[in-house]
């Protein structure tokens, strides 16, 4: 038969795509097995139940603006520029109708208030809420204010406005009570229409004077449905991690920019309107990325993180300021006759968590609501400090702590970077010291990653643990926000924790850096889980972190390639545990290669293994592809079913690929 040219075109084409998919299909088949001996009887370390974890930091407006559902910026006047957030409209405005009031002799946790004299035309007083407040069709919406009026008269309509201005959630308030007290009063009502860009508005009505405070709004949708409370999405990324520990609540921010400005524990817990507002750190910390509505209400405090790690099943892990500044910023430091403060703020924490309620500070606890000890087993002294000068105060800590309880694991610092003459002092140095652990910090490019897989395969097996307490892979400087966490870095990160995980016995906890991100207000990327005013999505970095954290099993067994570790041969890395609960062996291998490689994994041993297994994979031949708020799951896990030969399994890794492989078992 003749073909035409068009036909004849379509043919070729045909012909050249089949030619190329017998090609690839005949490369995999022809490729020699790798062989890969486990030896699945062999304990070779035990994997602490709180190895994987997660760090929170109130960085890119991860609290405020972020997982602390507050929808009102600067509710209590207190920013810097006390009108910050706030804007008033008015056809004729009248100079003193509405006044800022200081009151800092009087209240310095809570010094500003509004004050208004409204005896002419309606007004509103409007909030911008942090890049726009989110507003769900349907949902209810939790208004509170504290006031104080002298005789009745003004009537607040309180409105929820979308872009346009039209209305979409109202109610009417009227402050009946008067007197010199304040007074807190509280109205809830519906939203009409779904708005990320929300903003909140009063208009006052009437005449009369009224003294304002604490404008609140929260979602009815807080996590556990508790009042003030946590967004319910991003609480359920991290609960569905199943983390071991969450670190808190930094990060510089526990150093501050000076002493003043450092993270006091005792300022963040009882009641909202008592805890001292503070600027936050990452406010001016890049000027390219300046955030001057950036403050710390502490609305999330102390005792909201030790309530939400127990919600989740994780132990806290509280990081204190050491009497040191951040050594980048002021270096300023508190002098060794003065660090008795600091050290009774570690003491007292540790009361706060664990003491019985006839404690001064175990009684706080429990008038807070929680009688029962959280059971706090550790604690961070300064973060990522250095030199001599921690040295000589982390010793006054140890002593104090150590003295009153023993057994209580405190965590050290090894500076910010993991090499160097600064590093190489600390780790020697606590080491000799016997700390119970060193936290080593890395923010490292992909390669790095790849050639530290090995890096604990020769550390101490005895004495100091190691916390890898920060860590993630950080892009080309090029890429810019949420596009750094693409599946590269993810990749790459996954690599290193098979030799996390393969040295158990060495590094016993570990936690990505930082948490969260609000994609209109972030100052630092990459981080894991990206949210705006509406959504949360988590990065191919959360699946990585959630697959080892979800399969951590409780033994690490012996996996070689060679006689040896497999660290990077033909671009495969590898890790495996069994768990002796679930009753399952778990593979971990990433094939960081272009090309697919077969293997044969040779599971040795008296285990009586299942036929079946479950392959969980990751894979994306896009080395800069990224979730999105439109493809959350572009990059995530894919599940499949693997058949056993005996003790055989084989299986063809795709290209760029992390895969969770679980083998069951007969006890």
């Amino acid at each position: 038969m003749k073909l035409n040219e068009p036909v004849k075109s379509i043919f070729s084409a045909c012909l050249v795509y089949a030619s190329i998919a017998i090609g690839y299909t005949t490369e995999v088949q022809a490729q020699a097995a790798k062989v890969i001996k486990i030896k699945t009887d062999q304990s070779i370390a035990k994997v602490q139940p709180n190895m994987w974890g997660v760090f929170f930091e109130d960085i890119n407006f991860g609290a405020d603006g972020g997982i602390y559902a507050e929808l009102i910026k600067n509710r209590s006047f207190e920013f810097t520029k006390p009108m910050m957030g706030w804007s008033i409209q008015r056809e004729k405005p009248q100079e003193g109708e509405v006044l800022v009031v200081n009151r800092k002799e009087v209240n310095t946790a809570n010094p500003r208030y509004l004050q208004v004299k409204k005896q002419t035309d309606d007004f509103e007083l409007i909030n911008e809420g942090f890049k726009g407040i989110g507003v769900k069709k349907g949902l209810r919406y939790d208004f509170s204010l504290m006031y104080r009026q002298s005789t009745p008269g003004v009537k607040l309509v309180l409105m929820l406005k979308d872009g346009n201005n039209k209305i979409i959630g109202q109610r009417t308030l009227t402050p009946d009570q008067t007197g010199s007290d304040w007074k807190k009063q509280s109205a809830s009502f519906i939203a009409t229409e779904t708005d990320p860009k929300a903003k909140f508005s009063i208009l006052f009505q009437g005449k009369g004077d009224i003294d304002l405070d604490m404008i609140s709004l929260f979602p009815g949708d807080t996590w556990k449905n508790r009042p003030q409370g946590l967004r319910a999405d991003m609480v359920q990324l991290l609960a569905d991690m199943k983390p071991g520990f969450i670190r808190f609540p930094g990060g510089c921010i526990v150093e501050g920019t000076d002493l003043a400005n450092r993270y006091q524990w005792k300022k963040t817990i009882g009641p909202i309107e008592n805890r001292q507002l503070i600027i936050n750190r990452w406010n001016t910390e890049f000027p390219h990325r300046a955030a001057p509505d950036y403050f710390q209400s502490f609305g999330l405090g102390f005792f909201e993180y030790f309530q939400l790690a127990e919600d989740i099943g994780s132990d806290a892990l509280p990081i204190l300021n050491c009497g040191m500044a951040c050594q980048f910023n002021s270096a300023e430091v508190a002098s060794l006759d003065e660090l008795d403060p600091y050290v009774q703020d570690a003491l007292d924490l540790i009361e706060f968590a664990n003491g019985d309620i006839t404690t001064k500070w175990g009684k706080m606890r429990a008038d807070l609501g929680h009688p029962k000890p959280f059971n706090l087993k550790m604690m961070g002294v300064g973060n990522e400090n250095w030199g001599p000068q921690y040295l000589e105060r982390l010793a006054i800590f140890t002593k104090a702590i150590k003295a009153k309880y023993p057994d209580f694991k405190l965590i050290n610092s090894s500076g910010t970077d993991p090499e160097g003459d600064r590093f190489n002092l600390l780790n020697t140095t606590l080491r000799k010291n016997n700390a119970d652990f060193i936290d080593e910090h890395y923010y490292r490019s992909a390669d790095w990653f790849l050639k530290n897989a090995g890096r604990y395969d020769h550390y101490p097996r005895n004495g100091s643990k190691v916390f890898v307490g920060e860590y993630a892979v950080h892009a080309d400087g090029k890429i810019e926000g949420s596009n750094r966490n693409n599946w590269q870095s993810a990749l790459a990160s996954a690599s290193l924790m098979t030799g996390l995980e393969r040295n158990a016995d060495v590094v016993q906890m570990a936690s990505y850096a930082p948490l969260f991100a609000n994609i209109d207000a972030w100052q630092w990327a990459p981080d894991m889980i990206w949210v705006n005013n509406l959504k949360s999505y988590g990065t191919p970095d959360y699946y990585v972190q959630k697959q080892f954290s979800t399969n951590k099993g409780t033994d690490v067994v012996s996996i070689t390639l060679d006689d040896k570790n497999i660290i990077g041969q033909d671009g495969l890395y590898a890790s495996a545990v069994t768990d002796r609960v679930k009753k399952e062996l778990i593979i971990k291998i990433t094939n960081n290669s272009g090309q697919p490689q077969q293997i044969d994994f040779d599971l040795e041993g008296k285990m009586k293994l299942k036929s079946k297994a479950t392959n969980e994979e990751i894979a994306n031949s896009n080395l800069n592809q990224v979730n999105s708020f439109e493809n959350p799951e572009a990059v995530s896990p894919k599940k499949s079913t693997i058949n056993l030969k005996g003790k055989k399994l084989n299986i063809a890794l795709k290209p760029y690929s992390f895969n969770v492989i679980k083998i069951p078992f007969n006890s």
